[in-house]
């Protein structure tokens, strides 16, 4: 299985802000890169196209409160995967987030998606801290 791993930021906001904004697949609409297509949501899972590449559907699996939300594909995908995000407080008024997506990709799949899955990973780190920080939501 591929590992993609965004950057450990730190997002100046309380880590149940960013557990909150995160639980929510809704939110998620505002953290896609424009290459991403055709979302949809219903709060507890989502699916999308991302251009060139697949149509992708993801679920919740599991949340531990203000720690971790992991996320697995759903739906008719081409490869399975789980996203893992990670929060860790850090005080009253920040966090640290990391993604990190898991990916069952055969030689061929890797070759072409691996740029284009780590480049997603971290878009979506970085909107996140952009997002939460901007004082939007």
């Amino acid at each position: 299985m591929a590992s993609f791993k965004s950057e450990l930021l730190t997002i100046e906001r309380p880590d149940g802000f960013v557990f909150s904004f995160l639980s929510d697949f809704n939110n998620f609409s505002q953290l896609m890169p424009p290459q991403v297509t055709d979302w949809q949501s219903d709060g507890e899972s989502c699916s999308f196209n991302i251009q060139n590449m697949a149509t992708l559907g993801m679920r919740y699996s599991d949340r531990k409160p203000n720690n971790l939300i992991s996320i697995v594909s759903d739906g008719k995908v081409p490869f399975n995967f789980n996203l893992q995000c990670l929060i860790e407080a850090r005080g009253e008024k920040a966090c640290n987030v990391g993604l990190e997506l898991n990916a069952d990709l055969n030689p061929m799949m890797m070759m072409m998606a691996s740029r284009p899955l780590s480049n997603f990973v971290n878009i979506l780190a970085q909107k996140l801290k952009e997002i939460c920080e901007s004082g939007r939501i």
